[in-house]
Parts: C-alpha cells; structure tokens; sequence
C-alpha cells in the first residue's frame, strides 16, 4: 500500500516507485485488455530522423514544440514570453541559436512533431513517466511539482483527503499523467470518480470550468493552480495526490549530444544537494517567481481592461497595423512580426544607431520629423513605406525569397545586400536565392571579402538571424491567429491549444 493513512499530504514521490510497481505500470500500458490502466501516447512517427545537435548548431535554429498557455508560451502585450520559452530562450542564446516556437495544432502530436524533425524539444511543463520513456529521451528535471486537487466553490466545502471525493467526479483527459495518478489511487482502493473528458482540453480550460461550475473537480499541478488562482475565482485547493512529480525537456532518443547540451544547461539551474533538497539558480527563481507566483502577465493577459487598456490578439497594435499595411498593400502579420523583433512595440524606443519608434525608422532617412516618429501610428506607416519599397525592388522573386531579401535590406539596408549578392554571384551561386546571399552576408565579416566590398564590413550575422526569427515568429502569429480562430467554437482551451500535462 503506497499510503499509511487516508490523508494525502503525506504521500509518497509517486514517480519513483519501486521497480514492482513501475513493472506493473508498463505491463499494465502494454495490455491490450486493459487500455484504461495507461496513458495512451499519439504516435505514429516511430522512427525519429537523425538530426542532433551538430546539425541544430549548422542550421542555427533550435525548434521548440510547445502549447499556447501561460505556463509555457503565450503573447503579452505581442511579445513572446512564457516560463518555458525564457528558460529555453536562455539556452539559444548560450549556444548562439535562433529559437523557432512550433506550437502544437488541435490534431497534432507534439511526439510526432518531434520524432519528425519539426521539433526538436519538447518544452511544455511535461512530466515524466515510464509511457512517455518510451517514446522520447528526458533531459534531467528542472522542476519538482506537486498534483492536488481542484474542486469548485459551488460545492461549498474543502476536502481534506481523497475519501473526500468518493461522490465527487475528477475530471481529466485519459491522456494525461493526472489520469494515470487517479488510476493507480483507485486501483489501491481509494474512492476515486474519474470522468473522461475530450483530449482537446487543456489543464487552463478545465479549470476555468471548474471554476464556473461546468464540472466539479480535476486536477492540477500546483504551479499551475497557483497561476490559475491569480485570475481565476471560485476554485478550492483540495489534497495532494501525488509529490515531487519530475518536470523535464523531451528529446528524441537519437539526439544524445543535443540532451547533454541541455543537461548541461540545466545543471546550472537546477540540481540536488546531498540531501535532495532542489536548489535553484537566481534566474530559474526569478522565472518561477515571475509566471507562477507573483507576477502580473498572466493575469493582464486575461483581463486587460485591468489596467483599462484593450490589446490585440497577437499586439498592441492590431488595428493600426492592419489599416497601415492595407494602404500600403502589405502583410500586416509579416509587418507585427518586424515590430516585435524592432522595439518590443515600444513607441518609445530609441537603438544605438538612433533608430526609434516601433519601426525603428532612421531620421535621417525618413522625410517626417523626428518628434513625429514617436507617434505609433505615424511611424508604423513610415517602417510600412520603407519596407513596400524593398518588396517592389524583389518583386520578380517568389514570396518566401521575397521577403527574406526584403527584411534583410530594411535590417542591413540595400547596399550591403547588394554587395553579398555580388559576392554571391563571384561564388558561382544564385544571388536570388535567400539561401546562398545569406552565406555571403556571413562571409562579408571577413576581411578578405569585406575589404574589396562597395559598402565595406557587415554584421552579416545579425541580419540572417533577423530574417530567421521574424519569419519564426511570423509563422506562430499564424498560428496562434488560426487557432484563435477556432478556440470559441471548439472550446479547446483558454488560448486556444491544448497543453501536454
């Protein structure tokens, strides 16, 4: 018996069971007679493709398969933040990578995005388990999470152990290390009511219907309640069910070099005394701090009239730039994307090259007034003017090369652009193709090629991860805008995606 008394505060570390009962576990996953004992993983890529970190490191791009909620990625205020994506954006910048979010569509299998090479980690608050094991390889932990109980203020009482809630249904998606808990407590004898709700749902959306009444209890990892219950009203905390759940980054089982990369990282942050006590880096508190304790995005995400100030779906400025680009007959997703990437949507912004606005537009360049280009609107319609007029210059390319040299001429501007094309063409190669000039703009660092260039040396460096991450981040706002699209219909989540907990 894994409990000596009813209470559940006192429970055992469930995922370190003994090898009996983690034998039985698998078993039990391995039984076509009994399916319901398990967590039933969606794969159906089983052979994961070669690419390991020497290749990550070739492309420059690291890609980082995660859901659309405030415990792993979301848009605040159009900026990209998250638990998760810090955490793993500090990574990208150690090892001089772009970081590229593939969120997972309602269909999809964060698994299969992995093993086929559309991902390359899966970062999304995921627990381990012996299931999952067998799929994927797990860095070391960086965080310890405890399962509790969440039931509604309707009910009008506070459990305090699992017999509590022999009359009440838990609520939880079969798919999910939650359901796999309830299953093992209910095998043990314990009065567990499990109701089986749409694989869709994420631990938000449940919640929030927990909350509303919709359904009576579920269950929740307790940095997850604790973000919840700072916008949420009407949910009581009830018992622990299990402690010390072990929180880790999924790679593929081919990709040991990429898993030591991240052990690495997550050393620093993360780790056991001699007493196993888990000790934290500054930086891993500050973020916990920051997303599950006391900080303020999550909150102003879901009522932004809080602070009696409305946002877009992926910006600040939705309205505007959509006006703004349709007079200038340009993507108004592509034209947010640069924002971001330029000022964070800070009107206020100034760089060191005396660039400012939202656009970042040079003065000197510009033939409005320099106090003019702090208005947001005015400075929007000025970056959207620049920019319409380097797609003319490329507008015999086709679209993805097209904005590519397009970006990078409104980054580095057109004259070291020209001069990695020339260079390029001296290569043999195409000097059309965003591929090869891109290598030309790395090679123009170098004396020998800058030195005989018309506009001398680049930071060619800059301007290929410039072009890399706006068309990352422009492909998520897609995303995240289809998605958004269909959440109110289909009901699959807070935000609209389903998360992997």
């Amino acid at each position: 018996m894994l409990f000596e008394r009813d209470n559940i505060i006192g429970v055992s570390k469930y995922l370190l069971l003994t090898g009996c009962g983690a034998m039985l576990l698998l078993s039990c996953s391995q039984s076509s007679d009994t399916p319901e004992n398990s967590e039933t993983l969606p794969v159906s890529v089983s052979e994961p493709i070669e690419r390991d970190f020497a290749e990550i490191k070739r492309n420059g791009v690291l890609r980082m398969v995660t859901s659309y909620s405030s415990g792993s990625y979301f848009l605040y205020k159009g900026i990209q933040v998250g638990f998760e994506y810090e955490l793993l954006k500090a990574f990208t910048k150690e090892n001089d990578l772009a970081l590229e979010v593939v969120i997972t569509g309602p269909d999809e299998s964060p698994y299969d995005l992995l093993n086929s090479g559309r991902g390359d980690i899966i970062a999304a608050n995921y627990t381990i388990t012996p299931e999952r094991k067998q799929v994927v390889e797990f860095t070391r932990p960086y965080n310890m999470v405890d399962q509790l109980i969440v039931i509604s203020d309707d009910l009008g009482f506070k459990p305090e152990s699992i017999s509590d809630m022999e009359e009440i249904p838990i609520s939880v998606r079969r798919n999910s290390s939650y359901y796999v808990r309830l299953k093992e407590l209910k095998d043990e004898g314990f009065p567990v009511n499990i109701n089986i709700i749409p694989e869709d749902m994420d631990t938000e959306s449940v919640l929030f219907q927990v909350a509303d009444g919709t359904y009576e209890a579920t269950v929740a990892d307790d940095n997850i309640f604790d973000a919840a219950d700072k916008y949420m009203n009407g949910l009581v905390k009830g018992p622990l069910i299990a402690e010390s759940d072990t929180i880790a980054w999924a790679v593929r089982k081919n990709a040991p070099d990429l898993e030591y990369q991240l052990n690495r990282f997550l050393y620093k942050h993360f780790r056991f005394d001699e007493d196993g006590v888990p000790k934290r880096s500054a930086f891993l508190n500050v973020l916990r701090k920051k997303y599950f304790q006391s900080g303020n995005q999550i909150a102003d995400y879901y009522s932004p009239n809080y602070r009696g100030e409305q946002y877009g779906t992926i910006s600040p400025y939705d309205n505007m730039i959509r006006e703004v680009a349709d007079e200038m007959d340009v993507d108004w997703v592509m034209l947010t994307a640069i924002a971001a990437q330029e000022s964070k949507f800070n009107p206020s912004s100034v760089s060191w090259a005396g660039a400012v606005g939202i656009m970042q537009v040079l003065p000197r360049f510009s033939e409005i007034s320099s106090d003019s280009l702090y208005i947001p609107e005015v400075n929007i319609r000025e970056g959207a003017k620049i920019l319409a007029s380097h797609l003319d210059h490329y507008a015999y390319m086709d679209s993805t090369n097209k904005w590519s040299f397009a970006l990078a001429a409104y980054n580095a501007g057109s004259g070291h652009l020209a001069d990695a094309r020339r260079l390029t063409i001296d290569h043999n190669k195409d000097p059309n193709k965003w591929e090869d000039v891109s290598e030309s703009l790395l090679k123009l660092m170098q004396r020998k090629y800058y030195q005989n260039a018309r506009y001398g040396f680049c930071r060619g460096i800059e301007t290929v991860r410039y072009v890399n991450e706006i068309m990352n981040r422009y492909s998520t706002y897609q995303t995240i805008l289809a998605h958004n699209r269909e959440k109110t219909a289909t009901g699959t989540g807070v935000l609209g995606f389903k998360t992997f907990n």
